[in-house]
């Protein structure tokens, strides 16, 4: 996870290759290089900006005047000159292509171009910004293939292209981008095999290809990967391939989803993977019987629907703490089901455990047909439910139940409490304040209920940004694609019970401070949410104009079209 680092410019300097640093001793007004400010002018002039969200590009000097997306260094260097530290153009519906010229921003730690429309290729210049920690071009329509020179981005620590129409090959040279831990490059047609060179990524901790057009092998030296938690490959092409045994030995692997990839043979023992949570191998055509040791008490999801595999139940799937959903629906099971897959858990009023056995060669219950509440069983498509007396397990299919919700904050305890738009009652107290409104998404989270973690959430994302519980109202949550899990958030103003003059607003430098947070990815992982996705930032009326313009102006990388007066 990025944080903004405490050394300053003598790191920046052992890399920046700035022609007028050449300038020794020579007295200058602090002003942003002029070779940098021809890159901006470079950059601005090959994009579409029909909002015009760029339009004060042109009006003083870029560090000084705070041209919009464009974040110095808050001192000069050794040259006596300011230097882009970052470019931050997210969401501003920008068309046009990526200019060449961003290589020659030598100084800069962040390029963000997220969730935009730039189509083109990915210059292979930016391989020359041996400073740069953050490169990401979500979202966009970008296309060709990825440039060898990215390779040479050695202080990389993220990299985000996922969201395009990016193809060829994955370059061999990634493999020296040693200290980067995020690949995220899902949803593309990147084609070929994976260099087995990627293996010797040592700080590597997600790896993102599902939606691609990979083909060819599944590396087995990946297991020698030290810190993966997530390994996501679904939806490519690794026809005949089988996953191989060596995954069982990754130590630290949190989840496996490798779904609708045609693999073939056995289902590999993941048993010695002491905290894996998330199994996905659905879809592909894996066969033999189920010889799973017993896997984690971390698991909270099974998949292996949709296969052609055969014999029996294992009854190593039950007495799974955690477990939410056991899935091996469309395969070749015979047998009998073990009653101590739904009489061997106790849930609490937010679980579910559902079961989806159905569409197998099933016969018979071995134990007690009594469900616990909040079990669901499906039995449908088997034999045994040619017997009446199962109406339970094999009653019409409802479908998959969507762990979605919305609420509002309004209080039932004080209807007399009207707050006037914008302004909303805080999620636990009858006060009118103005939140600031968060569409954000669990990337790659490690369950498939939201219920019985939302709590847990709640605390983990309100202590990542100092504040309160009572500060975070989650007014809504939907599962996409993915899956992924999308949410609406609301931050509110601190609330003291005892203070006369609570505010009814975020000040400026409060503002400034949390939306920071996000978009420099301060928040940090937990293995249980994985990584998020920041799509979009709503600031209501109060906040914008007066005191509140020029934070407006400095975070218009974030609003963009998505800016909204309300």
């Amino acid at each position: 996870m990025y944080q903004p680092r405490a050394w300053t410019y003598v790191a920046v300097l052992a890399v920046c290759l700035c022609w007028s640093s050449l300038q020794a001793g020579v007295q200058h007004q602090v002003i942003t290089d002029p070779a940098e400010v021809a890159v901006l002018k470079a950059i601005k002039k090959s994009l579409i900006d029909p909002n015009k969200n760029l339009s004060n590009w042109n009006q003083g000097d870029p560090c000084t005047a705070n041209w919009t997306g464009v974040w110095c260094f808050d001192r000069s260097l050794d040259d006596g000159y300011l230097h882009v530290q970052e470019l931050r153009l997210a969401n501003m519906n920008l068309l046009g292509t990526l200019s060449p010229d961003l290589g020659r921003l030598s100084c800069m730690i962040t390029l963000d171009f997220m969730w935009n429309n730039i189509s083109g290729s990915i210059p292979k210049e930016i391989g020359n910004i041996a400073s740069l920690e953050l490169l990401l071009l979500s979202g966009n329509q970008l296309s060709g293939p990825l440039p060898e020179e990215l390779g040479n981005l050695r202080n990389l620590d993220r990299i985000q292209i996922d969201e395009n129409q990016i193809s060829g090959p994955l370059p061999k040279s990634f493999a020296n981008l040693d200290k980067t831990k995020h690949f995220h490059m899902n949803n593309n047609s990147i084609s070929g095999q994976i260099p087995p060179e990627l293996s010797r990524l040592p700080n590597l901790v997600h790896l993102f290809l599902d939606n691609n057009n990979l083909s060819g092998y599944l590396p087995p030296e990946f297991s020698e990967l030290p810190n993966l938690l997530i390994l996501e490959l679904d939806n490519n092409n690794f026809y005949g391939t089988k996953i191989p045994a060596s995954y069982g030995n990754m130590s630290k692997l949190l989840k496996l989803s490798l779904r609708n990839c045609n693999l073939q043979g056995p289902v590999p023992d993941l048993s010695r993977i002491p905290k894996l949570q998330y199994l996905d191998l659905s879809g592909n055509q894996l066969n033999g019987s189920i010889s799973l040791g017993k896997l984690s008490d971390e698991i909270t999801t099974i998949n292996l629907s949709n296969n052609t595999l055969t014999g029996s139940i294992p009854i190593n799937f039950s007495g799974l703490p955690q477990l939410q959903r056991l899935s091996i629906a469309n395969n070749s099971l015979s047998g009998s089901v073990p009653a101590i897959l739904w009489n061997d858990t106790t849930l609490n009023a937010t679980e579910r455990l559902i079961l989806e056995l159905q569409n197998n060669k099933l016969t018979e219950i071995s134990g007690s047909t009594e469900i616990p509440q909040n079990v669901t069983v499906w039995l449908q498509g088997n034999p045994i439910c040619l017997n009446g007396n199962l109406d339970n397990f094999c009653g019409s299919e409802i479908g998959d139940e969507n762990d979605s919700e919305s609420s509002t904050n309004s209080s039932a305890s004080c209807p007399s409490q009207a707050c006037p738009p914008p302004f909303e009652n805080l999620p636990v107290v009858c006060f009118c304040a103005v939140p600031l409104l968060i569409k954000y998404r669990l990337k790659s989270p490690g369950f498939s209920d939201f219920h019985p973690y939302k709590s847990t959430f709640e605390e983990y994302l309100t202590s990542s940004l100092d504040l309160n519980l009572g500060q975070l109202d989650i007014a809504s949550y939907v599962w996409e694609n993915g899956p992924r899990l999308s949410m609406s958030l609301k931050l509110f103003p601190a609330y003291v019970a005892a203070n006369a003059n609570n505010s009814h607003f975020f000040d400026m430098s409060e503002v400034q401070r949390i939306l920071g947070e996000f978009t420099s990815w301060k928040i940090p992982d937990k293995d249980l949410f994985g990584p998020y996705d920041l799509l979009q930032i709503t600031l209501l009326d109060p906040y914008i104009g007066g005191a509140f313009q020029n934070l407006i102006l400095r975070f218009m990388f974030v609003f963009g079209s998505d800016l909204m007066l309300i």
